[in-house]
């Protein structure tokens, strides 16, 4: 039996911001037989300057970053070369066809019988992904100063990656690692939107690993998942439902559900975050318009009062709340929680249709508007009723602080369908 193949030494393709990396970049060694190709890590790097591309093999009197010299190198590329060649001898004499499998673990079994080179082998190979991860979010939640909400995010990611692999290394988010760890994510059963923003959050920590040279595989550059997704249904008050909510007279027992209100409403008019209404002080206040810098990007805003808010502000001005605050917020579970109690006592029972996927299955439900109203549905009515009134969406952006139009668009899609619907009842007439 004879084994086709071909055996090649290559550098490995990287670009950090959309350039080629030249210098200290890793040797592969590629094998190609039975229509596949197994890649292995020599655990060399080299400046491709310092490549011959012809020959495979390191230029004469070169020496790479770590001081080992091209003879040293090369010594040790055939070496490779010729233990891969008696692998497959071995498997020609019993007439079996290797898989990929059974040639990594032999050539890494026979390669790490060899102290001299299983140090240079095994650095690269081993790095630990959690060690890049926690530099990952140490590095960036310092810089960015990230919220909390963003801590938790990548906490939840950690969760995920840990059900897959408790000890990854940088060598197993290649392509086939990236698609299992897709694949274990399906299992847990979450929504396809939900898989998505894990994808996204774990290509953020390897881009940024990418750029410390710390990345084996770029494969991730260009994995994507296909996965279905349907836009989220923007929820929101409408004018009628504000003004609902507002007159609702809250029973006796319910009391404690005022103070929800004038929060929720003081964000429907001013599009501030829960996070921010939360840190709302009265230093905040200049006369006629509110000057904070958000929490969640850092970005100074400056918000005129309208009569609705200004009402709203003056009825808490002459309290006095813990660290100069505003108001009496409390935490946003428990205010998730009761505002859907007020909701549902207002009557805020409109039907809200919501479409989302789990692998290829579409679901569909139909909830009373109260079931899912929460704090940041506060922003979006906002957002949403200041488009109806015809304020241009740039003025609304300076406002809420969004930077894009892209984030606006959702926005101003429902704006043009309540126009569309108001210019209807001049039909009546």
């Amino acid at each position: 039996m004879n084994i086709k193949r071909n055996i090649i030494f290559a550098l490995e393709s990287r670009k950090k911001n959309g350039k080629p990396i030249v210098e200290n970049v890793p040797i592969r060694m590629r094998v190609v037989y039975n229509n596949q190709r197994v890649e292995f890590t020599t655990g060399y790097r080299i400046d491709v300057a310092k490549w011959d591309l012809e020959k495979q093999r390191v230029k004469n009197g070169c020496t790479n970053k770590l001081k080992q010299s091209a003879s040293e190198i090369n010594a040790d590329l055939l070496a490779y070369f010729a233990e891969i060649q008696k692998i497959f001898k071995e498997f020609e004499v019993k007439e079996e066809m290797p898989t990929t499998t059974e040639l990594r673990e032999i050539f890494n079994l026979v390669i790490k019988k060899d102290v001299a080179t299983d140090n240079a082998v095994q650095e690269e190979k081993v790095l630990s992904f959690w060690k890049v991860f926690n530099e990952f979010v140490s590095e960036n939640s310092k810089r960015n100063n990230w919220a909390k909400g963003t801590l938790q995010k990548f906490n939840a990611l950690k969760k995920h990656i840990e059900r897959w692999n408790p000890e990854p290394t940088m060598d197993d988010f290649s392509e086939k690692g990236l698609s299992a760890f897709a694949d274990m994510l399906h299992k847990q059963d979450l929504k396809n939107s939900t898989i998505d923003k894990q994808i996204g959050l774990l290509k953020w920590v390897l881009r940024w690993s990418a750029s410390k040279n710390l990345t084996v595989d770029n494969a991730f550059m260009d994995f994507k998942p296909k996965l279905k997704t349907a836009q989220k249904t923007v929820v929101f008050l409408d004018a009628q439902e504000l003004k609902q909510l507002t007159d609702f007279e809250i029973p006796e027992d319910k009391k404690y559900l005022e103070k929800v209100r004038d929060v929720f409403l003081f964000c429907c008019y001013t599009s501030l975050r829960y996070s921010d209404v939360y840190n709302l002080c009265h230093s905040h206040i200049k006369g006629s318009y509110i000057d904070i810098v958000t929490v969640k990007t850092n970005d100074r805003i400056v918000i005129e009062f309208n009569d609705k808010s200004k009402a709203i502000y003056d009825k808490y001005k002459d309290f006095h709340f813990e660290n100069g605050k505003v108001f009496p917020v409390i935490s946003n579970q428990k205010m998730n929680s009761y505002l859907k109690d007020l909701a549902e006592l207002a009557g805020l029972d409109n039907p809200v249709h919501q479409t989302h996927y789990k692998g290829n299955e579409r679901i569909e439900t139909i909830l009373p508007k109260y079931a899912v109203l929460s704090t940041h549905d506060a922003r979006r009515t906002f957002i949403c009723n200041a488009l109806s009134l015809g304020i241009p969406a740039n003025v609304v952006m300076k406002w809420t602080g969004h930077s894009d139009y892209k984030a606006m668009k959702p926005y101003i899609d429902i704006a043009d369908d309540i126009k569309a619907s108001a210019m209807s009842k001049f039909n009546q007439l």
